[in-house]
């Protein structure tokens, strides 16, 4: 059985929709014991970074996400659900996160998106739509995904791993920003398998048949 973590954020029932449709019983849940029994676990999340800290944190499920992760079972962040994985998070000011992969939360900035000089700059914040993204390690949950698929993406911040090894697939959108990674049972994307179509059901199909 696949939980996936309901913290009061997200759009749950999308997910849990996708795996029904793999063949997956997936439950929608913020309990901690069903969270720490299930077979796998997932971490979505949409809204701003303190807010689904805080949520976390009130729900009593920081321990949680982290116990299930140590136990080795497989574990898919989405989008800010791979976000929250990180260190810290500069939105709204310097937020911390649950510190599992080390790095960063960053704003999309920088020329592409301030001087809006040249024909990139047409470049809007959020990023919002279909993009590619580049293989870089092939995690099982992308065994059936062609290098430069297109993948549906709304967010407007982006990680920067400290140990650029964990980095699965990189997706440009005025430079090359990390769209996935990759470390040990964790897999997490800022890109919306749910939201995807047929590829993005495949990583979820992928994942649900993971074993521990």
């Amino acid at each position: 059985m696949i939980a996936i973590i309901d913290y009061g954020m997200g759009n749950l029932r999308s997910v849990q929709k996708g795996f029904e449709r793999m063949g997956h019983e997936a439950v929608v849940t913020g309990d901690a014991k069903t969270i720490l029994s299930a077979s796998k676990v997932v971490l979505p999340g949409v809204g701003a970074f303190p807010d689904c800290m805080r949520n976390l944190r009130e729900y009593g499920l920081v321990d949680v996400v982290q116990a299930s992760i140590n136990s080795g079972k497989p574990f898919l962040g989405i989008c800010l659900g791979l976000q929250l994985l990180f260190t810290e998070s500069e939105e709204f000011g310097i937020s911390k996160g649950l510190d599992i992969i080390k790095g960063r939360v960053v704003r999309f900035k920088g020329p592409a998106f301030e001087n809006r000089q040249s024909p990139i700059d047409n470049l809007k914040v959020p990023h919002m739509g279909w993009n590619s993204i580049s293989i870089k390690r092939r995690a099982p949950a992308l065994q059936d995904v062609p290098d430069h698929s297109n993948f549906y993406f709304v967010h407007s911040f982006h990680v920067v791993p400290e140990d650029k090894s964990v980095i699965a697939t990189t997706t440009n959108y005025g430079f090359d920003f990390v769209s996935s990674i990759w470390k040990d049972n964790i897999f997490a994307a800022q890109f919306h398998p749910e939201k995807s179509q047929a590829l993005g059901l495949s990583i979820l199909k992928r994942f649900g048949e993971q074993k521990g």
